[in-house]
């Protein structure tokens, strides 16, 4: 198959764009694989054959131009786009060329039956992946698609990689029990009750010994160090902006937190888990209950507030045995169930049957 992946982010990276990188490397081993990008850093770091458009808007025609020309040109038979703007340009470039567009989903999002909603994943979309059962869930009992559209995709993750990459440099860690979260610094990833739930357990616990490090880049960065400060905890709160190569971070702390209020099932708790960090995380957004549960993997929080944080916290602080166990266990859930190539071998298959479903 030929198939071009779609990118229109303005800047960053994140769990979308791992995900991409990951489905793009390892299709390529047995398809061609495109992709058409905005960032250049992304397309960075992205290792296959590229093209660089404007995807100023969803009705953008110079990109739409574009894009149908590449398809032509390089008889493109799938396309895979990642975000909603993307959803629609795509859509209109397979409907005027043939192609198949199949959306990536990786948050679960409530639809209403609205004619742009109807427009854009079920008229102009011949298929979707999503990265947990709850997105499939709530997509079909919100909207009218069709289920055989719609297809649950776990995300693999390159165990080998990530413990290589980890240990690439040494971390000098001065705390004992460090907590690390990771993402983009914005509202929805829950980084203000984390910071708020860390000050509580310190006050709880006197412990000098731990730390929080918080990993990413993002438009809550100033107000959150602020927090800290406000709070009195700003010698024990590291901000270490976005950073290429994470893992050594991760390898070096004890207990990983996703306080996020609405994921699929997050790359970031998976990649956490391969470097042995105790998870807490919120239970009620997305599909992390699918494969995490309460004490026997990781701490699931009904909410995200900071006295539940704060408990968490102080449990597996005062429990080492219990968070190592924790660590082990979680480990051991994303080696079995998160493999790279059964995710390769399944966007593959899905990909074909979409394409034979639109023939027919």
């Amino acid at each position: 198959m030929n198939i071009l992946f779609l990118n229109s982010a303005r800047r960053g990276w994140g769990g979308n764009e791992k995900w991409m990188r990951l489905a793009a490397t390892e299709l390529q081993k047995s398809h061609t694989v495109l992709l058409a990008y905005r960032d250049p850093e992304i397309g960075n770091r992205i290792p296959v054959e590229q093209l660089l458009l404007p995807f100023r808007h969803e009705a953008d025609l110079g990109t739409i131009a574009q894009l149908v020309a590449l398809v032509r040109k390089r008889k493109i038979d799938v396309l895979i786009p990642t975000k909603r703007k993307e959803y629609v340009l795509a859509g209109i470039v397979a409907r005027l060329t043939g192609c198949s567009n199949i959306l990536r989903l990786g948050i679960v999002r409530n639809m209403n039956h609205s004619l742009l909603n109807n427009l854009v994943y079920n008229s102009l979309a011949d298929g979707i992946i999503v990265n947990a059962k709850q997105i499939r869930t709530t997509l079909l009992s919100s909207s009218s698609i069709s289920p055989e559209k719609i297809r649950v995709i776990y995300n693999g993750i390159d165990r080998d990689n990530i413990l290589q990459l980890a240990g690439k440099q040494a971390v000098r860690q001065e705390f004992s029990f460090t907590i690390t979260g990771m993402g983009e610094l914005s509202p929805r990833k829950g980084f203000k009750p984390l910071i708020c739930g860390f000050a509580q357990f310190l006050q709880q616990t006197k412990a000098k010994d731990a730390s929080l490090v918080i990993i990413g880049q993002g438009t809550e960065k100033d107000e959150l160090a602020a927090l800290a400060t406000q709070l009195g905890i700003d010698k024990q709160v590291r901000f270490t902006g976005f950073l290429d190569n994470p893992y050594p971070w991760l390898k070096t702390s004890s207990v990983f937190a996703m306080i996020s209020e609405n994921e699929g099932i997050s790359n970031a708790v998976l990649e956490a888990a391969v470097l042995q960090n105790a998870i807490i995380t919120t239970a009620s957004g997305g599909g992390i209950t699918e494969v995490f549960s309460h004490n026997r993997n990781a701490l699931l929080l009904p909410d995200s507030s900071p006295e539940r944080i704060a408990k968490a916290l102080n449990a597996l602080y005062s429990n080492p045995a219990q968070c190592r166990s924790l660590a082990e266990q979680a480990s051991k859930t994303v080696e079995e169930t998160f493999n790279l190539d059964k995710m390769t071998r399944e966007i593959t298959t899905f990909c074909q049957q979409t394409i034979e479903r639109k023939k027919s």
